[in-house]
């Protein structure tokens, strides 16, 4: 059975029906309570009794919100499914929720969240559910908004389900490029059935006292970033997009069309140089032959 984020975009997937029954069956929260408890270690928030402010990112009806609750912390829920998070509210979960699309941008004050949790929810972004989506930006968005949001020296742990090693670059790149440093664990590395891969950040450069992250495995070994198994050699960066038909764009073999011609004559009449005018010829490539 294929996974959710390739059958269609989450707030069509979770619907009415698909929220209660997902909320109701006793597998799924058992799941979801061993995912959040292991974000939360990783988190490795301090153990003074201070309760944080915590971001539950892709919340649902507030399963993995509950073991935040639990762990003595306050948390922020945002969910793209307002099916889902309607049930949230019939269940009374002790966070603030918040209809909000990820890959727009979070949109919370700088500095305020001393964590950040996400359960299945990012590698969403890797897909084109609109014509207006493109997962680079969206990746970029979220994560830009994400590290201002964060205070510094704040952890943000991402369970994640790449579909390829290549798409796992994808999202950790932009991870990255936006200021955070860190890397992904990986738990149960040669295991199918229990693998599961948390994209652990820090906002800003890494200090010396951050504690070395160690996977989870029958030998209790750590797996690095770099490790991947021998079914993962599709170097290809991965967007799914469903299948929709794509656009096609003119493109000449330089790159250079008529906008980039208009562009170029505007400023250099503004220069005041003695430029032609412009002619239904101007930038149309000519004939090999008369």
């Amino acid at each position: 059975m294929s996974r959710p984020e390739v059958q269609a975009p989450p707030e069509i997937f979770y619907n009415d029906e698909e929220a209660r029954k997902y909320t109701s069956s006793s597998r799924i929260i058992e799941i979801q309570a061993k995912l959040s408890e292991r974000a939360v270690e990783l988190l490795a928030l301090p153990d003074d009794g201070v309760p944080r402010l915590l971001l539950d990112i892709g919340c649902g009806s507030g399963l993995s919100g509950e073991t935040l609750s639990e762990s003595g912390h306050q948390w922020i829920g945002l969910d793209i499914s307002l099916s889902m998070l309607n049930v949230a509210l019939e269940r009374e979960v002790e966070g603030d929720l918040i209809l909000s699309d990820m890959g727009q941008g979070l949109g919370i004050r700088p500095g305020v969240i001393d964590g950040a949790i996400s359960i299945s929810a990012v590698q969403w972004l890797c897909n084109a559910d609109k014509s207006s989506h493109e997962p680079r930006l969206r990746l970029k968005a979220f994560f830009g908004s994400l590290y201002r949001c964060l205070a510094r020296g704040a952890r943000a742990v991402f369970q994640v389900y790449p579909e390829t090693v290549a798409q796992r670059e994808l999202i950790l790149g932009f991870a990255m490029r936006a200021g955070f440093a860190g890397g992904v664990v990986v738990d149960y590395p040669h295991s199918t059935k229990r693998r599961k891969e948390y994209l652990v950040l820090t906002c800003g450069p890494p200090s010396l006292g951050t504690a070395t992250l160690k996977a989870k495995g029958e030998d209790e070994e750590s797996c690095s970033e770099d490790e991947s198994s021998g079914d993962e050699e599709n170097r290809t960066v991965c967007i799914s997009d469903r299948h929709r038909p794509r656009k096609k764009q003119k493109i000449t073999k330089k790159g250079k069309g008529r906008e980039w011609v208009m562009r170029k004559k505007e400023q250099m009449r503004k220069k005041g140089n003695d430029v032609p005018r412009d002619t239904k010829y101007t930038a149309r490539k000519r004939k090999a032959r008369f």
